[in-house]
């Protein structure tokens, strides 16, 4: 049996899901890395998250929540069904490594985002990933970790607009392919950018109308060029 120490250690080292409901808190003790895949529907069941199906309202004093106000604020009285409500509505609290991995992610992301979607506003040329990298780190930009990368992209690139020319910008291309090419390319143009139009020619050849980023627009080019042979005609609208 595990001593008194032993068990407050082990209390100070859970992690919970919390949700404050008319100024309570409700808590479920879980497993942070399947709370967040449950959170994004990654696991289906939530009994795969759960180290205990106990509603707390402070888990690591051991506190359960009331039975009345659970179901009076739930509507069920249910643990699982209230442990998802929390999990999927409230904040899953995270370890310092967890939460250092998810600001990893989304910098990677917002780096993505900034290199797809926008030029150098000087030279038209699309920044590197290091580039970009670099002007965060001299902008001393802060990752949100409850925020999503794209709700944070405004408020960063505003940031690095005094270090990093950066314009965002959408080309309009039409695309002309030959028949030998046609049907290889036509998936190829839909993964990569936005068709807004597609006509294929009585002798097979295809002609697309496309939206590009900006950032994407030299890339796109050569990805092309290499998949005809340089056999194309590109005209930007």
């Amino acid at each position: 049996m595990a001593g008194p120490q032993f068990m407050d250690r082990e209390k100070l080292r859970i992690n919970v899901a919390r949700l404050k409901k008319s100024g309570e808190n409700f808590e479920v003790v879980v497993e942070p890395d399947d709370a967040i895949a449950f959170k994004k529907g990654k696991i289906a069941d939530v009994r795969d998250v759960l180290k205990s199906e106990e509603i707390f309202s402070d888990a690591k004093k051991g506190f359960q929540a009331s039975e009345d106000r659970v179901k009076s604020l739930f509507g069920t009285d249910n643990p699982l069904e209230v442990a998802a409500t929390i999990i999927k509505e409230g904040e899953i609290q995270l370890t310092q490594d967890q939460r250092h991995e998810i600001r990893e992610q989304k910098r990677k992301q917002i780096i993505q985002l900034i290199k797809t979607n926008a030029v150098d506003s000087k030279t038209g040329n699309p920044h590197t990933e290091e580039r970009i990298e670099a002007a965060m780190r001299d902008a001393q930009v802060r990752i949100d970790d409850n925020a999503s990368a794209e709700a944070q992209l405004d408020g960063i690139v505003e940031k690095l607009r005094p270090l990093l020319p950066i314009s965002f910008s959408v080309k309009r291309i039409e695309v002309k392919v030959p028949q030998q090419y046609a049907s290889q390319c036509f998936g190829f143009l839909k993964k990569f950018a936005k068709v807004l139009k597609s006509d294929w020619g009585n002798d097979g050849s295809l002609t697309a109308l496309m939206d590009i980023p900006g950032g994407l627009e030299t890339d796109f080019y050569e990805k092309l060029n290499a998949m005809t042979h340089g056999n194309n005609e590109c005209n930007v609208r």
